[in-house]
């Protein structure tokens, strides 16, 4: 292969290389940025924040916390990448904002969670009769520091709550005291292995669109550059 054409297909394949790292970082590129301009003056939108409680629609869960959904369900943060929930900002201190049940269900926290829980509904309410299981993390701050409930110590296992049951306070725990995230709460859906079991919630091959449980455009790649607001609220 001669010079020339080594170099042909270098620059070929950067070109390639680059047009799919846009493709995957495009999804939340213009999103993120109104994110962080909000995280930096929460007062300068607050038709962004959605209360913890509201139903929209006929959706058939609440939402967890009152704050900005900003980081959706398969955006993408790097090339690869693929996020499996959502991220939901308060635009407060760590520990302030309070994180309830969407739904109601069985909660499990396993002995070494610090800042998670995970509740098990046994009935899919848009599918019956297919369990399906709701994560909730980052609540403890950035040393570990748990904010979740008393009433859920580690340990706890398949402990009956309803919706709207205090869980915690959103965090900024990420596991490195030296790199907290920004404070909030991560919500994703997690599917069952059809044994019983919760599957890895860090696949987002293991998780489903919260969409349509929200009843807000929570897709990434469906909506690339909308902060999704609540447009109709269920009594």
């Amino acid at each position: 292969m001669t010079k020339r054409l080594v170099i042909g297909t270098l620059i070929v394949g950067a070109i390639v290389g680059g047009y799919f790292a846009y493709q995957t970082m495009r999804s939340s590129g213009k999103r993120s940025l109104q994110v962080l301009q909000w995280i930096r003056d929460p007062q300068s939108h607050p038709e962004w924040v959605i209360p913890a409680g509201t139903r929209c629609g006929q959706a058939p869960f609440a939402f967890p916390t009152s704050g900005l959904p900003g980081f959706l369900w398969d955006d993408s943060f790097r090339p690869g990448h693929r996020h499996q929930g959502i991220d939901i900002f308060a635009g407060t201190a760590p520990g302030v904002t309070p994180v309830y049940a969407a739904y109601a269900g069985y909660l499990t926290r396993l002995p070494e969670w610090k800042s998670s829980v995970i509740v098990r509904v046994p009935s899919d309410p848009l599918q019956p009769g297919r369990q399906i299981w709701l994560y909730y993390t980052h609540m403890a701050d950035q040393n570990g520091t748990s904010y979740i409930a008393a009433e859920f110590p580690p340990g706890t296992s398949e402990l009956w709550v309803e919706a709207g049951t205090l869980l915690g306070y959103q965090g900024n725990y990420s596991g490195d005291p030296n790199n907290p995230v920004g404070v909030h709460l991560h919500f994703s859906i997690v599917k069952d292995d059809g044994l019983g079991h919760f599957r890895n919630e860090l696949e987002i091959a293991n998780t489903y669109d919260p969409s349509p449980y929200l009843g807000l455009p929570l897709n990434g790649k469906e909506n690339p550059d909308t902060i999704p607001t609540c447009e109709t609220v269920s009594e």
